[in-house]
Parts: structure tokens; sequence; C-alpha cells
């Protein structure tokens, strides 16, 4: 995905950073405007949070607006809420992989399998796309702490170089 969309920005680097950004955050682009879900962003906040200056903003909202093909990207994207950080003061568990090759099909399917075998529900899972995430991660919050004994199971599967269970 992230090939498509950095064709648009290659000659801008600054643009192609806030894009990059954009994505990551799930910061829709609509109206001229960057919004949080329903809430509208200021451009001058934008600009000190991403380090650039605020032409580049609306260089980069107009080069969207633009190309029907970015507005089809930009104009849908929704932030979301990430429960790996609050999971502990939850009871939950954590279950983060790292990959040996983020791109191999299963990974998440093969550790789901083991969570469900152990009769633990996963509350939410959520994949680092590694085209434009330096070290993607897998991350499974589970219903509960996840005992340790798993880690040997979740570690025999194809893909997976690293378990940490927090």
């Amino acid at each position: 995905m992230w090939r498509k969309i950095a064709k648009y920005f290659n000659r801008y680097p600054k643009r192609r950073k806030l894009a990059q950004k954009l994505l990551e955050y799930g910061l829709k682009v609509s109206d001229n405007k960057i919004y949080c879900g329903e809430i509208e962003l200021s451009d001058s906040k934008i600009a000190r949070a991403f380090d650039v200056d605020r032409r580049i903003i609306a260089d980069t909202i107009k080069t969207i607006n633009d190309e029907k093909d970015l507005q089809k990207v930009f104009f849908r994207l929704k932030p979301t809420c990430h429960l790996k950080d609050v999971a502990t003061e939850m009871s939950w568990g954590v279950i983060e992989i790292i990959p040996e090759d983020p791109s191999m099909p299963g990974i998440l399917a093969d550790v789901a399998k083991v969570v469900a075998d152990a009769k633990i529900s996963i509350r939410q899972a959520i994949v680092d796309d590694f085209e434009f995430s330096e070290e993607p991660r897998l991350f499974i919050v589970t219903e509960k702490q996840v005992p340790g004994t798993l880690i040997p199971n979740i570690r025999k599967i194809n893909g997976v170089k690293a378990v940490v269970m927090y």
C-alpha cells in the first residue's frame, strides 16, 4: 500500500513524511483539513508535532485532494485505540511477536490458535505495517495474563523470531 501512495510524494520528502504520519496515526483528510476521527486538528499543531512547516501541510492536503487514488485512502482513515499500553492496568495480557519476515502469512493465525487452545480470549490484535514500520510487530492483547508456558509453543511457530509477554 505505502509504495502506491509514496509515488505521489517522491519528489517532496517532507510531504512524504507527513503523508506517512497521517497513515500511521489514522488521520483523515477532508474539506482541506486534517481530522482525528471527527476532531479537526490545527495546521500549526500538526506542523509542530511532525516538525514540518505549515505550508507543507497545505501542499500535502492539496496533493491528496488532487489525486483520486489518494482520496480513496486518506478520506477514509480512522484512528485506532491500541490497548497494549493499558493492558497491565486492566489485568490483561500482552503478547508481542517479533517476526523473522513480517510479510510471511499465517503468523497471526498460528499465534491466535495457540492462545485459543489455552482457552484465553483475544481482546485485540494489531499488526504494524511492514512497509512503513522499521521493526514491525504483532501485538495481541488477551483477556487475562498469558502463562509463560505458552512461550515455547509460540516460539515454534514458523516465522516467529522472538516473543515478549507482559
